[in-house]
């Protein structure tokens, strides 16, 4: 593990014990006197480290212990075993001083006050981290302003949309100037003109603060955007940790290429270039080794009444399920 590491996990595991509960009313009265319990692995010995100002994309299946890692790492559970420092402070110690540095955010739990404005929320919370009256000021006029919120802070929170609302809960984590955040699926559930706005938010929210960002998503187009680095773990294992373009290379061997004809051109004829996936007329598409794309693409263009060859990006989301569907089953919890 580098020292410079601003988070840093060494062999870290997480277990649950769990009550087993039998149907029925019999079930239920022998619960009360001869409970039984089962034993969950929900992370399984991960190692892996951050660097200052690093964007990372945390990624798994439902179920794969990304929530149950970031809970570790923001102080709110103790692992079964193993190691963990962020800011060089042991997180479930939860100490005042890693904890005025940190920031969490939940995209399916609020911190805001259901009842209250929003601007009522982040004064409360300027209280409980002792920040100036005048830099709260300029930090919340700043943060409102970015994220397009000028005219929503005295409205009930009850009564923003989700977009609005999860916006405000980027603001009220971010008013203590956080070096590090945690970041457990904020744009779940939102259209896509406040997933964009969010990306945004983030990205220069980044570069100008150097924040420290760990992020999980299901929506790729976060991930995409963001990080150019990510963490995968499935089944409570870490079963990748690299750069997205590595990942790509490494679990997409074949490239797709849609040619357009001047003229019909028969299947066999097209297969001698690369496996056909569909023939429309004079459109078809097909798959070939990565490797060797750039000669059977020239000789297509030389052989073929070819007007239009393109060929699409990887799609990062089919990457990524390849990766979920090589790793080895287990127990899941999250």
């Amino acid at each position: 593990m580098e020292s410079s590491s601003i988070v840093s996990v060494e062999s870290l595991s997480k277990e649950f014990r769990l009550a087993v509960k039998e149907p029925g009313a019999q079930g239920i009265i022998k619960g009360l006197f001869r409970p039984r319990h089962k034993t969950v692995q929900a992370v399984t010995d991960i190692t892996f480290s951050i660097q200052p100002g690093e964007i990372v994309g945390f990624l798994g299946p439902n179920g794969a212990g990304k929530t149950t890692t970031i809970k570790m790492l923001s102080g709110i559970l103790f692992p079964t075993s193993g190691k963990a420092t962020v800011l060089g402070y042991t997180p479930f110690d939860r100490k005042p001083e890693m904890l005025r540095q940190i920031a969490l955010v939940m995209g399916n739990r609020q911190q805001l006050w259901w009842d209250l404005p929003a601007w009522d929320s982040f004064v409360v919370l300027r209280e409980v981290y002792d920040v100036d009256k005048k830099k709260f000021k300029r930090r919340v006029d700043h943060l409102v302003e970015s994220l397009g919120l000028t005219d929503k802070v005295q409205t009930q929170v009850r009564k923003l949309s989700l977009g609005e609302r999860m916006k405000c809960e980027l603001v009220a984590a971010l008013i203590h100037s956080p070096r590090v955040l945690f970041l457990d699926e904020p744009t779940i559930g939102l259209d896509l003109v406040s997933q964009k706005r969010i990306r945004e938010f983030l990205r220069e929210f980044n570069r100008e603060e150097e924040c420290t960002i760990l992020l999980t998503s299901h929506y790729m187009q976060d991930v995409e955007e963001l990080c150019e680095r990510v963490i995968i773990i499935n089944h409570g294992a870490l079963v990748y940790d690299g750069t997205l373009q590595a990942l790509t290379l490494a679990f997409s061997q074949h490239k797709s290429v849609q040619i357009t004809l001047t003229e019909p051109v028969p299947s066999d004829t097209l297969a001698q270039y690369g496996t056909v996936l569909s023939l429309d007329g004079n459109v078809a598409i097909l798959e070939m080794a990565r490797e060797e794309l750039a000669v059977r693409t020239g000789l297509l263009l030389a052989n073929l009444p070819v007007v239009d060859i393109s060929v699409p990006d990887t799609d990062v989301e089919d990457v990524i399920t390849k990766v979920f569907t090589s790793s080895l089953p287990g127990p899941k919890i999250d």
